[in-house]
């Protein structure tokens, strides 16, 4: 016989501190968002009504390219080619053809003008277990990141949940093109360590999420400097490195070092600095779930490959992308193409903006704009800003992300993302907006 159910008046049995912990973040709008979609998606013939999703940064438009090698080469994932060994134990390193491949792949996107170590690659199941498992290492329960604003709403989840650790914002606004620069980097580290904070590093992205623009060099230089001054870590998250489709060119911060060590002043900087990267964004897979760590730092690396158990890559997806990304004719064709097509849909949607009458920040990179809504907004607040974000989503169907939910300090802009859908979605997408906008520039002015 069952079990008897328990009676309803009893406790739920009570589970850990991190497991009922509000620092998941999916309590943001970003997430809500996310929901709203999945409960009603939009369907051209099935649901023509229903929500657009605009809130996920996934890169659809070069998915052919991918597609069309595979069928060129079925060899490449062909599971019963090599079943045997796929299926067996794997190293935790990862296997060696495929670290090869993306240290070659992660040269060829930053132009062969910063070089990687195959044998200082980590692999993890994707760029979210890779910040999560960096946190780990440089940083305590209860220690400090700094985290320059408006940041990916995801981080919240990433690197303060399971880890412990806490985010101070760096607020930069709209005068600087919400770029962060070493003094808002230093007044917010003291203003931390004055309340009693031990911060242990800085986190950039680079591309930015959700700004679509790249860090210049001279500012990658002072937050170099700025993290050895004060006894810091910096991670930089490059996941967008290869989606950089106009000027200027990305300078990653791995190339920064390398000039430094080059010159013979990379002592003690080499040590502090750690990229992440991952396949999801610029060859537009994120459900391969396929991720880097790559430092100089020998301690980081041997510390990652032990943690790199809880999140390994599959041999199978290895071999694959092993396959395709030691084709150096094909990446190099990929990475052109894709950087073509992610412009030619960069201007498409700053195009559709204008005929709504909104304008957005002039991007170079990404999968995304950041949209001006100010003029739109009742009052400029928070709260302004969620009633027009909630109208959106219920007049217009349309999932886009307000800034608030990437901690954006200026209330009325918002992350949209562009490259996720056909060509032809994002017309319809657009032309809701630029009906809603109509409708509630009418509605404010009575």
């Amino acid at each position: 016989m069952g079990g008897r159910l328990l009676a309803s008046s009893q406790p739920e049995p009570s589970l850990s501190d991190i497991a009922t912990s509000a620092a998941h973040g999916e309590d943001s709008p970003y997430f809500a968002g996310w929901r709203a979609y999945d409960e009603d998606p939009y369907d051209p013939v099935t649901n023509p009504s229903g929500v657009i999703q605009m809130g996920l940064a996934e890169n659809q438009v070069s998915f052919d390219l991918l597609e069309a090698y595979l069928r060129e080469h079925p060899e490449a994932s062909d599971c019963g080619v090599g079943f045997r060994e796929n299926a067996l134990f794997q190293d935790y390193h990862g296997l060696k053809s495929f670290r090869m491949a993306m240290a070659s792949f992660m040269e060829t996107i930053r132009g062969g003008k910063a070089r990687f170590d195959p044998d200082r690659i980590v692999l993890t199941a994707g760029a979210t277990a890779a910040n999560e498992l960096l946190t780990f290492i440089l940083a305590n329960p209860g220690d400090a990141l700094l985290v320059p604003t408006p940041y990916y709403p995801g981080f919240d989840r990433d690197l303060r949940w399971r880890t412990g650790v806490n985010i101070v914002p760096v607020h930069c606004g709209s005068d600087t093109g919400f770029q962060v620069t070493a003094g808002a980097l230093q007044a917010a580290f003291d203003e931390a360590v004055a309340s009693g904070a031990r911060v242990r590093g800085v986190v950039l992205t680079n591309p930015s999420n959700p700004l679509g623009t790249t860090i210049g060099r001279a500012v990658l230089e002072d937050i170099v400097d700025f993290v050895a001054r004060n006894d810091l870590h910096l991670i930089s998250d490059e996941i967008y490195s290869g989606s950089v489709f106009a000027a200027p060119e990305l300078v990653s911060v791995a190339e920064v070092v390398e000039g430094r060590v080059r010159r013979g002043d990379g002592r003690g900087v080499a040590a502090r600095v750690h990229v992440v990267y991952s396949l999801s964004k610029d060859l537009g897979l994120p459900g391969f779930r396929v991720g880097v760590v790559y430092s100089r730092n020998d301690a980081v690396v041997a510390a990652a490959r032990r943690m790199s158990s809880f999140t390994l890559v599959s041999s199978q997806t290895q071999r694959t992308l092993a396959a395709m990304l030691s084709d150096a004719a094909f990446a190099a064709a990929y990475v052109g193409a894709n950087r073509a097509r992610l412009r030619e849909r960069w201007d498409h949607m700053a195009a559709g903006l204008a005929r709504a009458g909104l304008t957005c920040l002039r991007g170079n990179a990404g999968l995304f704009v950041w949209v001006d809504m100010r003029p739109l907004l009742e009052e400029a607040t928070v709260a302004g800003e969620l009633r027009l974000w909630r109208q959106v989503v219920a007049e217009a169907r349309l999932n886009i992300s307000p800034g608030s939910s990437c901690h954006c300090s200026e209330p009325g802009w918002f992350r949209v993302c562009f490259a996720n859908m056909s060509l032809e979605t994002l017309d319809v997408a657009l032309q809701r907006l630029s009906c809603f906008t109509e409708r509630w520039n009418k509605s404010i002015q009575n």
